[in-house]
């Protein structure tokens, strides 16, 4: 080879393969658990405590109100949950003063927080009613979980101490209602005045005309409670305009709502539903 040339590069006689790129691996992301909650509705006759795994209600309980101290609600508490919940959400609602302090102690003690609580200025949802901090909690509670779930305008049907409607209009805010003495509070006042009347269980007549005393009140108390919801509910759909749903809860609500012709749904459920909506949006 003369001097001052190169040799030329041998040529392999092997293809020199590319690397095949690396394929990408798509890993699960991890989702956080959500935060689990007590909510606590305190009403005049019972207070119902309901525990939330996410949005689904998990379980829920009546308790009798009465004059407790902070340990034994904290006590009460911790037999219900049967778990630690420190850590957890709370919420609460109260148409009991008294009882407020208490209870609101005691979620602290077993949640480790100060429980969120539900009044007109924390309901988020508008109040056009003459005095709105006259309103109960647990009827804006009502009344924000009917909009969130079934829309509006919306009618709740309240079957507790009191017979309570609450109204939503077709713009969301919270217009008002009626309040009606209760199924049990109306029959034990009859009870108690009339010495001849025994009390009865509350179960479905088999006829509108009673031929014993025992028939005669169940027709009484149970289909007359009926048609006062349904005439109440009739007056207040009337000027509430639109076509309404209309939802029943409370603890009497699986018993009367098949007899009330005006009730589309039952949800035994919905004031602790919108506690836990309201703890969403607040916290």
């Amino acid at each position: 080879m003369p001097e001052g040339k190169s040799r030329p590069a041998r040529k392999s006689s092997r293809t020199r393969k590319a690397a095949p790129p690396l394929a990408r691996v798509n890993r699960p992301r991890r989702i956080a658990a959500p935060t689990p909650l007590l909510a606590v509705d305190i009403g005049n006759s019972e207070t119902v405590v309901g525990r939330f795994l996410g949005s689904e209600l998990d379980g829920f309980w009546r308790l009798t109100s009465g004059r407790s101290t902070q340990d034994e609600l904290r006590l009460a508490l911790e037999m219900l949950v049967h778990t630690s919940a420190v850590g957890w959400g709370s919420i609460l609602c109260s148409v009991v003063p008294s009882l407020t302090r208490p209870w609101s102690e005691a979620l602290r003690a077993v949640t480790g927080k100060r429980p969120l609580e539900v009044s007109a200025a924390t309901a988020c949802i508008p109040v056009h009613v003459t005095d709105p901090d006259s309103v109960g909690a647990d009827r804006l509670a009502n009344a924000y979980a009917a909009r969130k779930l079934y829309g509006a305008p919306a009618i709740v049907v309240d079957l507790g101490t009191a017979t309570t409607l609450d109204c939503v209009s077709k713009g969301g805010a919270y217009v008002g209602g009626a309040i009606a003495p209760g199924v049990v509070t109306a029959s034990e006042e009859l009870f108690r005045r009339a010495a001849k009347l025994a009390r009865v269980d509350l179960r479905r007549p088999e006829r509108a005309l009673g031929r014993t005393t025992e028939e005669c009140l169940r027709v009484g108390v149970l289909w007359g409670n009926a048609g006062l919801v349904d005439s109440l509910v009739r007056r207040v759909r009337a000027e509430l305009g639109g076509h309404p749903k209309v939802i029943a809860t409370g603890g009497l609500a699986p018993i009367l709502a098949p007899e009330c012709e005006t009730v589309d749904l039952v949800d035994e459920g919905l004031t602790l539903k919108g506690l836990r909506l309201l703890w969403e949006e607040l916290s």
